[in-house]
This record gives structure tokens, sequence and C-alpha cells, in this order.
């Protein structure tokens, strides 16, 4: 298997657009052969950088997947939201150890504005 990190630095409001068709653009990779799963993950640092993990079988399974049709529909809308040409970063998964926890992109947020509210 294989993980690719993409780093991503959102323009100044396209956080809730870009979130929405990355969040489409995923949904349509759970379809394709080779799609094993991927995270989102939101910066607590920087609320415009988004890295995304995605892991396949293979790298080709990956590059496939960037020929199809679906993944074509959300690229140019994406790229228009974003600050800089995305960062990508291969990786060989050799160990993968997980359990499933989830906490809604809401709940995020309030914890983190929270934790700002009592550092002020």
């Amino acid at each position: 298997m294989v993980t690719i990190v993409t780093d991503v630095h959102l323009k100044e409001g396209s956080e809730q657009d870009w979130d929405a068709a990355m969040s489409e653009r995923m949904e349509a990779a759970k379809k394709q052969p080779g799609w094993v799963g991927g995270q989102m993950l939101e910066s607590e640092d920087d609320p415009r950088r988004r890295v995304i993990v995605g892991t396949w079988q293979t790298r080709d399974d990956w590059e496939k997947w960037h020929e199809d049709p679906e993944f074509a529909e959300t690229r140019e809308e994406l790229e228009g939201l974003v600050m800089e040409p995305e960062q990508h970063e291969w990786h060989e998964v050799v160990l993968d150890v997980r359990k499933t926890a989830t906490r809604p992109a809401a709940a995020r947020r309030e914890s983190r504005s929270g934790a700002r509210r009592k550092a002020s």
C-alpha cells in the first residue's frame, strides 16, 4: 500500500467551498479500484491549511483515478480556491494500526474556539 500526503493552503474565504468539493472528490474516490481510505485534515494553527491523506493499494491506482472524469469534475474548482500549487509526498505503508474515531467538524471547531478563549 501507498499513502499520498497532499498539503494545500487555501485562499481566504474559500474554506467551505474547498471542503465541500474535496468531500465530493473523496466520496467519488471510494468507488475507485485500489482505494483504501483517506482523511481530510484542518490545521489547528492555520484554518486555511488542509492536508489530505489518501491510501491506495498502488500508486498506479491513484494515477488512474486522476484520469477519471469524476476526478476532473472537481479539479478546476479546487485549483481556483488554493493560494499555491498542492504539495504531494508519497509514502509506502509499512504498518497500519488504527482505531476509528471521528468528531464532527462543528465539534472540532467549538473545541478549538473554547481552547482559544481559555488561552486569552
